[in-house]
């Protein structure tokens, strides 16, 4: 593994920002949405509004290397914030803007941030609670947070003259916190520094074909997380490229078209959603149809990648949760070829990636360049080496001498590696005993419902049942189908049982599968900001219904 720092991309990633500033200030960088009109800002303008909000940083003669959070959803002046606290010499905490207030409270105590950025949110009025007045906060501007009488990034900014210095931290100064999204409790602190960023940027940049000032970038998935700041934000101030947002969930879609960005970021429930969206248009026995005629099959596909906002993509990834292969194969044979990546917060994202002209679909792809990957025979762990990963866990050393050992990142994940490629099979945490003493891994078995349309979300669980159970959230398509053929949707979900449980040994095969009234949701908090399942939330609200239901003698029940 090398990690030689002359290599033109090892260097602080404001480095490249002070860049395009100087040779393409007038170059469009940002570019937010309202309406129908996008507000665009060049890299000239935002290096103006970056530059004087590091001398309202300076002026509050803050400690080096102070912590300073950011909370909002993606916008333009989520980025500038960033930009700002890495030039002023400081460390950017960003948060999940859909957290509560006692969970923002949390991660700014542990943090110690004295310093909070605000913006754009929906749920102002649940997470304000958990502000405290100690913490000087600065509302960007439209944030709900500006009527709690923060001070307002616009009236700062005016007052300041711009910073006129361009320092650059060191590499082994730390860059940035991300807090976990907290699947299983309390989210931990993920310290990466400039030197564990520069080294990912300096292996996967090349792979992931980012490379030039017309690279165009969508942003909707939360900043926050690992993924997103390093497809989006990191790879936009390596390449040059634009920055699109989406001004909410209702004109996603509308904005997308708009923008047909060359790199293209979802997790597997979008790529479903979109599935699920072409179905209501063409029914899965016409598009079949219409992909068998060879004129007609590339008008189709043409059409729907315009629909999809995809006509320019030349990287469409999918990660953070399992990507089922048959969901894979369906977009493939539309033309629409996603690579599946795999990473976590403490890798910086970067572990494997499925290269386009070495497709191998039920993997997760090969190693990035620069990364070593072993699987522990004892429980099929996945551990990874690789100069980026992170530096520990903020305030949490017992984790971290757990998480890493000798230069191995223990993963949590378990997985089969054959022939440089990965293979997931499940979480090592997600494995759950029956009543009968058997481990069940639940991922492989809920892969097995991809195929079916009525069903988009399912969870399997069985703790301490004798049998293991499979709870579902019908698809739009489905839910339509109940409304008047209720009777087919069930029957479909019985047959579909039947046909799982023949390939399943003995002790995994489904008791039942119950269908759930609501969507799981972030909002109802069984999704997280990252659209993962929280398996523990699921097994606490249904619990003690399980017991009962499993009982019964029906194969398909309704909540």
């Amino acid at each position: 593994m090398q990690s030689s720092e002359k290599h033109p991309l090892m260097k602080p990633l404001i480095d490249f920002f002070y860049k395009w500033e100087k040779e393409t200030p007038n170059s469009v960088y940002l570019r937010q949405p309202t309406g129908e009109s996008w507000t665009e800002y060049t890299w000239g303008e935002v290096g103006s509004q970056v530059r004087r909000m590091v001398t309202v940083l300076k002026d509050m003669n803050l400690p080096p290397q102070s912590n300073i959070g950011l909370v909002s959803k993606n916008c333009a002046h989520w980025i500038m914030a960033d930009l700002a606290i890495m030039m002023a010499g400081h460390v950017s905490v960003p948060f999940y803007p859909t957290l509560t207030d006692e969970k923002i409270k949390e991660v700014l105590d542990h943090s110690g941030c004295k310093v909070l950025f605000v913006g754009k949110l929906d749920s102002w009025e649940t997470m304000k609670g958990g502000i405290g007045s100690h913490i000087r906060s600065i509302a960007f501007p439209y944030s709900p947070s500006e009527e709690a009488g923060y001070e307002k990034w616009n009236d700062l900014i005016a007052a300041k003259k711009p910073y006129k210095d361009s320092p650059s931290p060191q590499l082994e100064d730390l860059f940035t916190i991300i807090y976990t999204s907290g699947t299983t409790g309390t989210p931990k602190g993920v310290m990466h520094t400039y030197f564990t960023m520069a080294s990912s940027v300096r292996y996967a940049i090349p792979v992931l074909k980012i490379s030039s000032v017309t690279d165009r970038f969508f942003s909707y998935l939360p900043l926050c997380h690992i993924a997103e700041r390093a497809i989006v934000e990191i790879a936009s101030l390596v390449s040059g490229g634009s920055i699109s947002f989406v001004e909410s969930l209702e004109t996603f879609g509308k904005n997308l078209a708009s923008v047909q960005p060359t790199h293209f970021l979802a997790v597997p429930r979008i790529w479903t959603k979109f599935q699920q969206q072409i179905l209501l248009k063409m029914p899965q026995k016409k598009l079949n149809l219409m992909l068998s005629l060879p004129i007609i099959s590339g008008i189709v596909k043409k059409k729907i990648k315009k629909a999809l906002g995809l006509t320019q993509a030349k990287l469409m990834l999918t990660g953070a949760a399992p990507m089922p292969p048959s969901l894979l194969k369906w977009f493939h044979k539309l033309g629409i070829k996603i690579q599946e990546a795999y990473g976590m917060t403490e890798n910086g994202g970067a572990c494997t990636l499925m290269r386009d002209n070495n497709v191998q679909i039920g993997t997760v792809g090969q190693p990035y360049p620069g990364c070593e990957i072993r699987i522990l025979p004892e429980t099929s762990e996945i551990v990874m080496k690789a100069d980026w990963n992170m530096t520990g866990y903020y305030k949490d050393s017992e984790k971290t001498a757990e998480t890493i050992q000798n230069g191995w990142l223990h993963t949590g994940d378990m997985g089969e590696y054959k022939n440089d490629f990965l293979r997931i099979t499940g979480r090592v945490k997600d494995q759950f005993k029956t009543s009968k003493g058997e481990f069940i891994i639940p991922s492989p078995i809920e892969s097995s419902f991809a195929d079916n349309e009525n069903i988009e979300q399912v969870c399997v669980l069985g703790r301490n049942l004798a049998q293991p159970v499979a709870l579902v959230v019908l698809s739009e398509v489905g839910r339509l189908k109940t409304q008047s053929h209720k009777q087919d949707v069930h029957d479909n979900i019985s047959q579909m049982l039947k046909n799982i449980n023949k390939d399943l040994q003995s002790f995994e095969k489904l008791q039942q599968v119950i269908v759930c009234k609501e969507p799981w949701t972030v909002e109802n908090n069984v999704l997280t900001p990252t659209q993962k399942i929280k398996r523990n939330i699921l097994e606490e609200n249904f619990g003690s219904r399980l017991e009962k239901w499993f009982e019964q003698n029906d194969k398909v029940l309704w909540e």
